[in-house]
């Protein structure tokens, strides 16, 4: 990606409705990635990877190639069930396979939720209570069902349409409850792509704390294939027996000074801005989906 002295990165952004060899194609363009051992065949039916695969201020290169794409085409191609993917690359061409197939949600939602109640915080200039913070951590971090009811609660459909303009998503679809909600490999593969624009304003630095802070027992996929070269905020979801399985992640080359950061430097980030004092869970609470 190119950028000129003062200018933003761009993002390269996935979804992907596919198994996760396909995510690990492309994942792992640049440096090959790490191994991860692939979902049972019912797993990989239908998942949504969403992944703005790097911010690469000083490389002319991009990411992923032309060639990771076509080989994620052809690892789709070959799985059971609904299988497409959408990526938008660090020069801001979006590519994929089916990328515009509506299929449910699952938790993946949560991601708009969390940007839906920020975004009604800063609206109503209200603060980041310990019961919102509590909430919010829970439904990201844990992927907590009741706390994504509350949140919900507070936002409606409004919200989440709302969330869905500023990520520029053109066929979102939501009615009576998040779980309802509709989404595309093309419009979450936009939403991650920007997700400072997405997440702007006073909590900014919190929202993507948590985005990089989830537990490790569903830091599967995206984050495992990654490896250790990229840094990753993401949002996974899933329904009973992973009848479908989904992942939005944002993934950003790491330099040599981001080298050793992970969720609990994302944490210390947050904490720098004073809006994330309890982000770490003490381990009783267990998320749901």
């Amino acid at each position: 990606m190119l950028t000129t002295p003062g200018s933003r990165p761009l993002a390269a952004s996935l979804c992907l409705l596919a198994a996760l060899g396909a995510a690990l194609a492309l994942a792992g363009d640049r440096h090959g990635g790490r191994g991860v051992t692939e979902p049972s065949e019912a797993v990989a039916r239908a998942h949504i990877v969403a992944i703005p695969a790097a911010h690469r201020p000083h490389r002319h290169d991009t990411v992923p190639s032309d060639a990771a794409v076509e080989s994620a085409r052809r690892y789709a191609r070959t799985r059971a069930g609904i299988v497409s993917f959408a990526v938008v690359n660090t020069r801001g061409r979006m590519r994929g396979e089916r990328s515009k197939r509506r299929l449910s949600s699952a938790s993946v939602v949560k991601s708009m939720l969390l940007a839906a109640e920020l975004r009604r915080l800063e609206r109503e200039g209200l603060p980041l209570d310990p019961e919102t913070e509590s909430l919010l951590r829970s439904m990201i971090t844990y992927s907590d069902n009741d706390a994504a009811d509350a949140i919900y609660g507070r936002v409606g459909d409004a919200g989440l349409f709302e969330a869905a303009r500023l990520a520029r998503m053109t066929r979102f679809d939501v009615a009576g409850h998040w779980g309802n909600a509709q989404i595309t490999a093309s419009d979450m593969a936009r939403m991650f792509a920007d997700l400072d624009r997405v997440y702007a304003g006073r909590h900014r630095e919190y929202a993507l704390g948590l985005l990089g802070s989830i537990v490790p027992e569903q830091r599967w996929g995206i984050p495992a294939a990654a490896g250790a070269d990229w840094a990753v905020r993401f949002k996974g979801g899933w329904l009973p027996d992973h009848a479908l399985v989904h992942q939005a992640a944002e993934l950003r080359e790491r330099n040599a000074r981001d080298h050793g950061r992970g969720p609990d430097r994302e944490v210390e980030e947050a904490e720098q801005h004073g809006e994330a004092r309890r982000l770490r869970r003490d381990g009783e609470e267990r998320g749901h989906r």
